[in-house]
């Protein structure tokens, strides 16, 4: 029997996504993403659904990332357009970002890369105390995606930005909370009570208030951006980093678990 790797939950007005494959340290797929999106996108038809928590279950990963090695299940051919004008992880970044309620992301355990991004799309985030983070980009040889650095900066700033990707680091729940990252911290063995208690609390405020405070505040998010020309430079640094032999090393390195050895080719 396969295991379900999203689990879909609607309770008291609070909708639940949670990440459910612990023994891939809940690695993101392009099956859990699409569907991620799609569950967004029924809720957001609706006011059923007036607070969303995505989480990654009782264990010690809330998400490793993405998992570069899953291969594409079976897309349905309703579908198929769909994913012809964004990938799986753009749609799910994109239907967070924009979803007309509060959105919540819940750390029961550490957050790294793509999974990070999908946090920082969230409105807010908390986190356990003894959860652990970053964004490793620069140890793959990776150029990120400029829609991505635009999502950080909006949800963190540009000084805590600019630190996780330059520096690569794994950092602490703590450094989080000053970072900015996250705005609470619980105990782990309380943390799935707080987080239901946190989600309960918003989810019982007046609807109109909740969608109305989220799209103003979206608007006010984006009022700069790339040019078009900017747009077209970010996007050729990022195909040459996907090109380089840096990329190939830091693979290789990461898959070896020894320090990369990067020469800027």
């Amino acid at each position: 029997m396969t295991r379900d790797n999203l689990l879909v939950e609607v309770t008291n007005h609070v909708g639940t996504l949670t990440f459910n494959r612990p023994e891939k340290r809940n690695s993101l797929t392009p099956d859990m993403l699409i569907r991620m999106h799609l569950a967004l996108e029924e809720w957001a038809k609706g006011s059923e659904v007036r607070c969303v928590v995505v989480t990654g279950g009782q264990g010690r990963a809330f998400s490793s990332g993405y998992d570069i090695t899953a291969i594409p299940t079976e897309i349905a051919p309703e579908m198929e357009d769909l994913l012809k004008s964004a990938n799986p992880i753009e749609l799910a970044l994109h239907s967070l970002e924009n979803f007309p309620y509060p959105t919540l992301a819940a750390w029961n355990g550490f957050c790294f890369g793509a999974a990070l991004n999908l946090s920082v799309c969230c409105d807010i985030r908390v986190s356990a105390d003894d959860a652990k983070f970053g964004m490793p980009p620069a140890k793959l040889g990776l150029v990120y995606h400029a829609e991505g650095f635009r999502q950080f900066v909006d949800a963190i700033g540009m000084s805590a930005t600019r630190e996780l990707f330059m520096t690569a680091g794994t950092y602490t729940a703590h450094q989080a909370r000053e970072m900015g990252v996250v705005s609470h911290l619980y105990p782990r063995e309380t943390f799935q009570e707080e987080v239901r208690r946190f989600a309960a609390s918003i989810a019982g405020n007046a609807p109109l208030s909740l969608k109305g405070a989220k799209t103003i505040l979206n608007m006010l998010a984006r009022q700069t951006g790339l040019t078009a020309e900017q747009k077209t430079l970010a996007e050729q640094l990022q195909a040459e980093s996907f090109a380089s032999e840096d990329l190939k090393e830091g693979q290789l390195a990461f898959i070896e678990k020894r320090s990369p050895v990067f020469k800027g080719i």
